[in-house]
């Protein structure tokens, strides 16, 4: 498929008919555009469960493209369990990690935040900022689980109403989870300026980058920024 034509059709993907499709895992590809080749149809269209999935991780990857050009230049974030707020454009020259936990009670995503919270003492150049869309109340009940083995403090967590820094950075909804439906977890690194350097976006609640890969992968970002 050539860029015109993806860009074609990612511009036809309906935001609450790829929210519903996603849910129920019906969504045929071939349906969203009638002039793609049949044959190019046939080798995306979903005739299987896995297909249908694999389907589906193709509409993520275009959709997060178009998110990456428009996520938001600035925002403020406050916290239920420390006080306080966060502004990213007072952040400049930082490398900050958004974590996008999910809503409700979450066992990997207390592991997930436990672990990325020993790795910081490991990158000081990076500040990493755990999001969750639950109410103050919720995120502080959440909060007293994570474990402060090998941590001089606990991990700051901000409270993201409604999802809508998820949104605004395009982390893809329409995950059931606990009976809710929520956005999928997410990790969107940004660099000093505000840019997007990487974001990982898992398939299931279990589904998260390893604090390694995420080394590694920072790593490779900035090996390449100063060529």
């Amino acid at each position: 498929m050539t860029s015109a034509r993806r860009f074609d059709v990612r511009q036809r993907v309906d935001a609450h008919a790829w929210q519903s499709a996603f849910a129920t895992q019906d969504l045929d590809l071939g349906q969203l555009d009638s002039n793609i080749p049949l044959s190019t149809r046939n080798k995306i269209t979903p005739m299987t469960t896995n297909n249908r999935r694999a389907g589906l991780v193709l509409i993520l990857s275009l959709i997060a493209v178009t998110a990456r050009a428009e996520n938001p230049t600035d925002f403020t974030i406050e916290s239920p369990t420390h006080g306080k707020t966060l502004t990213l454009s007072e952040q400049k020259g930082k490398v900050i990690a958004l974590h996008f936990l999910l809503k409700t009670e979450c066992p990997y995503c207390i592991k997930h935040t436990n672990e990325y919270a020993k790795l910081a003492s490991k990158t000081p150049e990076v500040l990493h900022v755990f999001l969750k869309p639950d109410s103050a109340d919720e995120i502080k009940a959440w909060a007293g689980k994570l474990s402060q083995d090998d941590l001089k403090d606990l991990p700051v967590i901000y409270r993201d109403p409604d999802a809508g820094l998820a949104k605004e950075f395009g982390i893809p909804d329409g995950y059931k989870f606990h009976g809710q439906t929520v956005h999928y977890p997410a990790l969107v690194v940004l660099g000093g300026s505000g840019q997007e350097l990487f974001r990982y976006v898992g398939k299931s609640n279990t589904d998260r980058m390893k604090p390694d890969d995420f080394v590694a992968k920072l790593k490779s970002v900035k090996a390449k920024q100063s060529k």
